[in-house]
């Protein structure tokens, strides 16, 4: 996966793991990056249950699940304006559709994208200039 720069600030978050946390976990040449102190790959069952336990501690509603960080960044991307099949690359899949599904955009974004399109069509020039001010 690339790192996109709007989300550049976790490259230092990755960086201080990998030299600074996991070598407590003595992992030797394991190639996960994330392991157990067992030395073993974590396996997806334990990283819900940590998140589970930090969403709990931080208030946060119940119904966030650590999948949800997965249609966040997704709904992002789009948000930043890369193009479709850029973000379908990004997180692996093999139709556009299924991409789709992971995209819950914001209304502020829905509100840019009337407005820009309104201004598009409506420049000065054309038949019907509208003043947009909201």
């Amino acid at each position: 996966m690339l790192t996109v720069p709007e989300v550049e600030w976790i490259v230092p978050l990755v960086e201080e793991w990998v030299a600074e946390v996991r070598p407590g976990f003595s992992p030797g040449r394991h190639p996960a990056l994330w392991v157990t102190e067992r030395r073993g790959r974590i396996g997806a069952r334990r990283l819900d249950e940590v998140f589970a336990a930090v969403r709990e501690r931080a208030g946060l509603p119940g119904e966030l699940d650590l999948h949800c960080l997965r249609h966040t960044y997704i709904t992002h991307l789009v948000e930043f304006g890369y193009p479709e099949r850029f973000v379908q690359q990004q997180v692996g899949h093999a139709y556009g559709s299924t991409t789709a599904l992971y995209t819950w955009v914001s209304d502020e974004y829905r509100n840019r994208l009337i407005e820009s399109a309104l201004r598009r069509r409506l420049e000065p020039g054309t038949k019907k200039e509208v003043a947009l001010s909201w």
